[in-house]
């Protein structure tokens, strides 16, 4: 290999970092290993273990790192199990001096909570996790001391029964207007995307999402023009609607970050402040951010002082394959990479932390099964990480699934204990075009698994006339009295 070669591998900075990397090479092939049979299947490092234990995702094909069968895969997670918790400590998928993200994970590990933990492989983590020994309170205790590559391993040796019921034991909750993530609750983003920023459009689905009972979470737009200008605008126009119907929530408009700071300097009334992230520094510059932009958007939130019961002022989102489509993933497999992006959300509290789990396409989650799984896996590692974890349960129009595979993630999610979903007039994005649930996929899940919106949101609907004293949304072709005397004040 010549040096004009090395200088063009996105993974390599130098010649050292070359040498470097081959010398953890050759060390780990004597590392992780594994025999079925006649085979010696060798890795040649961690993150070749874990993309090669991972079950099968269409996106770590497409980027060369996954098992060439099952035996491999098998084989895989079967040294992976006997690997040590503390090894991710020093054995560094990415490596410290490169990406901001591994300095972050690593200067933030708190080893006073892992030591609860630090005496276990990965297998006995496994265990751990599914005895009643781990309850609520020894999961919040553990969750800083977790790193996102270890609740990524152990998650790629659980069963779906697995990731739900240890998913279940974590009760996350934070606050701005509404208590998000209390137990036997689930949320809604309410979504009213409409493809030209029409406030008549608008406003329609908000009306409509609320009447279901959505919008406890955020009522959260996706602008289709994303410029400052227009973005102050549906906020201003937001902030009026909570405002006047002094409804229990918080507003978003879902721009880049640096438009969401300009607004603020320009006065504009913004409650959270949203990002999209990811797991590598590199990933994250190519969505035109890093920790310290964060950072000084989360300070100029706090100082606006809106939040009524809390101060959880960020929302992010994210998704598998992200860093694989910025050409930013260095040999990671997709989910390893996505549950390093839930360090980034972690380090700055926020109120909601989305997995747009089926939204990148059918490259990186080809079909149903895989969505589900990822989905799962998705909320299962955000959890343990001690975040509140939503999942948007949606699919692109050209990957192999329906309504209702999202019927089947979205059952096992509300199971689980996910804080919050999303709630989008007939479950069809008109502006983002592709398919998520809708208002009254939410009262599925309420009236199924007898769960409630967040206690002030509830009560604000009860006031209203909305639901009755029973948790029922009361659906009819008149409007329920109080919430039309509302309206008719505001006309």
């Amino acid at each position: 290999m010549n040096n004009k070669a090395l200088r063009l591998h996105p993974e390599f900075d130098s010649i050292n970092d070359i040498t470097h990397h081959a010398k953890i090479g050759l060390k780990n092939m004597t590392s992780y290993r594994h025999t079925i049979g006649q085979h010696n299947y060798i890795f040649k490092d961690l993150k070749d273990l874990l993309a090669k234990a991972s079950p099968m995702r269409s996106g770590d094909y497409l980027a060369g790192l996954g098992a060439v069968n099952a035996q491999e895969r098998v084989a895989a997670q079967m040294s992976l199990a006997a690997v040590p918790l503390k090894a991710f400590l020093n054995d560094l998928v990415i490596p410290y001096e490169c990406d901001e993200i591994t300095r972050l994970i690593i200067d933030s590990h708190d080893e006073q909570a892992f030591k609860a933990v630090s005496h276990l492989t990965i297998e006995d983590f496994r265990n751990w996790l599914l005895s009643d020994e781990s309850d609520a309170t020894a999961l919040h205790a553990l969750s800083k001391g977790l790193t996102p590559e270890m609740v990524a391993a152990v998650s790629k040796i659980m069963r779906i029964q697995d990731l739900v019921i240890v998913s279940r034991k974590c009760e996350v909750v934070s606050k701005f207007r509404s208590t998000i993530g209390l137990r036997g609750r689930l949320a809604t983003r309410l979504q009213p995307n409409h493809p030209t920023d029409d406030a008549v459009g608008i406003a329609a689905s908000i009306v409509d999402g609320i009447l279901n009972g959505a919008g406890d979470a955020v009522i959260g737009i996706n602008p289709a023009s994303d410029n400052v200008t227009q973005v102050t605008l549906l906020i201003k126009m937001l902030d009026e609607i909570i405002q006047q119907y002094q409804i229990p929530t918080q507003s978003c408009v879902l721009t880049h970050v640096t438009n969401t700071i300009m607004a603020i300097e320009s006065g504009a009334p913004v409650d959270l402040v949203f990002q999209s992230i990811a797991g590598t520094e590199a990933t994250n510059r190519s969505f035109g951010i890093d920790l310290n932009l964060l950072s000084e958007a989360r300070d100029a939130a706090l100082s606006l002082k809106r939040g009524t019961v809390g101060n959880n002022v960020m929302y992010f989102e994210t998704g598998q394959g992200s860093a694989l489509s910025a050409q930013a993933n260095f040999g990671v497999d997709q989910q390893t990479c996505e549950a390093r992006a839930y360090a980034v959300a972690r380090h700055f509290d926020p109120l909601l932390v989305n997995s747009v789990v089926g939204f990148i396409g059918p490259e990186y989650l080809y079909d149903s099964k895989q969505i589900i799984r990822a989905g799962l896996e998705d909320h299962f590692c955000g959890k343990l990480l001690g975040l509140p974890m939503g999942c948007d349960v949606c699919y692109t129009n050209h990957a192999e699934a329906d309504q209702d595979d999202m019927d089947l993630l979205l059952t096992m999610l509300g199971v689980a204990g996910c804080n919050f979903i999303m709630g989008v007039p007939g479950a069809d994005d008109i502006m983002l075009n592709y398919q998520t649930t809708s208002f009254h996929d939410a009262l599925y899940a309420r009236r199924v698994l007898g769960l409630k919106p967040a206690p002030e949101f509830e009560i604000w609907l009860r006031n209203m006339g909305i639901i009755t004293d029973n948790n029922i949304i009361t659906l009819s072709h008149e409007l329920p009295k109080n919430f039309a005397k509302a309206l008719q004040r505001l006309l």
